[in-house]
């Protein structure tokens, strides 16, 4: 029998025809379906573009608030987040801010459109903030990677425009740096007052050491600054390290050695992890080892808060693996305590001491207090003279102290009545 008699006769089968006629066209659908995920999939690797922003990365923020302002407005589907502000009249001021929620947004940007898509993992949490999981994933068409980079760029300086004038204050979360509350007003640094020339010639070295990093480079050296203020507690100097990095446009990042888990290791990748453009704070060192406790029961009951050690932190200073570009400072009460391997000159660089009030300090301090008295200048030496007379050595946070008590009285009482000074 001729083939094509065959394939007639297999045509006219009732049975055979709804068979095969079935099985072709599910194989036609699913060689459609098979060549639509492909050519799909082929479409989007030649033709669109992805960039995904983890909540890990420090770009997270940024590109949060840049969406917020190209989607927010259009969006219906929008999440909160509440912040507040300590204002310059006493009154907290609180600011709603909108962001895209999750879920799928569209914005236009460059004449471009951008998927936005904002997802969150309920499963999955980021063991360092103890929040879920969330990402940003922008899709664009086209294959220009620069467009990614001009939305990172822009984010970046929106971000910095948004904490302009603002000093940020970051603490140690697991291995990260994470700001700490609200970014804070600066305060000048002419409202600390130390004694003469100490500030000015701590804020010119800084100065200087800011501005000749190639000097460090071409001679081999490394290129960080270390700051060691000692002196009795209450006298400024940690205000002055925040006052200095609110000049100077720095945030500041604090680490507590004493902190319960903290390790050489976690130690040493915190200092090289440090934020950009900012001061790492090392406060009352001497605590760190149980130095300031003299009673042995006393230092016992520190024994295993901390699992740092010196070797540990003289190596996070200027070990083989220390970052470079980093301007530290180190605070302490009792700078006897401290080993002198700690404190020498390539760890340190720079030692001041913060002491008791001088008689020019109490003078300025006066003078910024009671701005409105006509006779200023004199009353300034007069009540300064008084305090320096007594023999009795008095901090700077003992004198503003004094000074809030009797900010609404006389000159006659605050000069009678200075004795109570030291009950402030």
């Amino acid at each position: 029998m001729p083939l094509a008699d065959l394939l007639s006769t297999l045509g006219d089968n009732p049975y055979f025809g709804a068979g095969f006629g079935l099985f072709g066209l599910g194989l036609g659908a699913a060689v459609l379906r098979k060549g639509a995920s492909a050519g799909l999939v082929l479409f989007r690797r030649n033709f669109m573009m992805t960039l995904e922003v983890p909540c890990r990365d420090k770009s997270y923020q940024w590109v949060l608030l840049w969406v917020t302002q190209k989607a927010a407005r259009r969006t219906q589907h929008l999440s909160v987040e509440t912040t507040f502000e300590q204002m310059d009249t006493g009154r907290v001021n609180t600011t709603y801010h909108f962001l895209p929620s999750i879920g799928v947004h569209l914005i236009k940007y460059r004449e471009k459109y951008i998927q936005v898509t904002r997802t969150r993992e309920q499963q999955s949490l980021d063991l360092h903030a103890g929040v879920p999981w969330e990402n940003v994933v922008l899709t664009a068409f086209g294959t220009n990677k620069s467009l990614f980079t001009d939305i990172l760029e822009e984010a970046r300086q929106m971000a910095l425009k948004a904490m302009e004038g603002r000093t940020i204050v970051y603490t140690a979360l697991g291995s990260e740096w994470r700001p700490f509350g609200h970014p804070q007003k600066p305060r000048p640094l002419s409202s600390v007052v130390l004694d003469d020339n100490v500030s000015e010639r701590i804020l010119k070295d800084v100065q200087k050491f800011i501005c000749k990093p190639y000097w460090y480079i071409e001679r081999g050296i490394p290129y960080r600054r270390g700051y060691l203020l000692h002196g009795p507690p209450g006298c400024g100097k940690t205000s002055f390290i925040k006052a200095l990095a609110g000049e100077l446009q720095y945030g500041v990042c604090l680490l507590n050695l004493s902190e319960r888990g903290l390790t050489d290791d976690r130690l040493n990748y915190l200092m090289s992890a440090a934020p950009q453009s900012t001061i790492i704070l090392l406060e009352d060192v001497d605590a760190a080892f149980g130095g300031r406790h003299e009673s042995k029961q006393v230092s016992a009951a520190y024994d295993g808060l901390s699992r740092v050690t010196l070797s540990g932190l003289l190596n996070a200073l200027d070990g083989a693996a220390s970052s470079e570009a980093r301007i530290l400072f180190m605070t302490t009460n009792y700078i006897d305590r401290l080993d002198a391997a700690l404190i020498r000159p390539g760890r340190v660089d720079v030692k001041e001491y913060i002491g008791h009030c001088s008689q020019s300090q109490i003078e300025r301090m006066y003078k910024r207090f009671f701005l409105e008295n006509n006779d200023n200048e004199q009353q300034a030496t007069e009540f300064a003279e008084t305090v320096i007379k007594t023999g009795k050595p008095v901090s700077a946070a003992q004198i503003q102290g004094y000074f809030m008590l009797v900010e609404d009285c006389s000159h006659n009482d605050i000069v009678k009545n200075h004795q109570s000074i030291w009950e402030s």
